[in-house]
């Protein structure tokens, strides 16, 4: 099968499932997450926005990032990307709240039809609270490019 001419979309929808680890307290968790990537510098820059929610111990968490990647196309089908940004973290556990935090990922991104992919994220996270806590995340899913 001859590959398709490469091909950029004006908008990625990524929907997928999510995993977490927290490093200190050693806990793991799962969710689901979706995010919107655009590319604003063709080649050079792409903005996630993205939002995940998973269930942790004593109640639901939700975090929301914006990831400045840099990709590398490895063929007409498959992308690599790193990245790194802000994140804010809500857990509605008791003495819970709101916590600012910082990620960095790794994307990568294979398609084998023209609007339709997959994904695996691997990241690293750094969260402010009660003091540092580090953790370690997993996403994987299914990519939506539009147009």
């Amino acid at each position: 099968m001859k590959p398709e001419p490469e091909h950029d979309h004006a908008v990625v929808l990524e929907l997928g499932a999510a995993a977490s680890h927290t490093l200190g307290e050693r806990t793991s968790h799962a969710g689901a997450t979706i995010a919107a990537e655009v590319t604003p510098v063709e080649n050079w820059l792409e903005l996630e926005l993205g939002v995940a929610g998973i269930a942790a111990k004593g109640g639901p968490e939700l975090s929301a990032d914006l990831l400045f990647k840099k990709p590398w196309r490895l063929s007409p089908r498959a992308e690599f990307m790193a990245g790194i940004g802000p994140e804010v973290v809500h857990s509605t556990a008791p003495g819970g709240g709101t916590f600012l935090g910082g990620e960095a990922v790794l994307d990568f991104m294979y398609w084998p039809r023209k609007n339709l992919g997959w994904y695996v994220e691997p990241a690293y996270d750094l969260v402010s609270r009660h003091g540092t806590e580090r953790g370690l995340g997993v996403s994987a899913g299914l990519l939506i490019g539009w147009p």
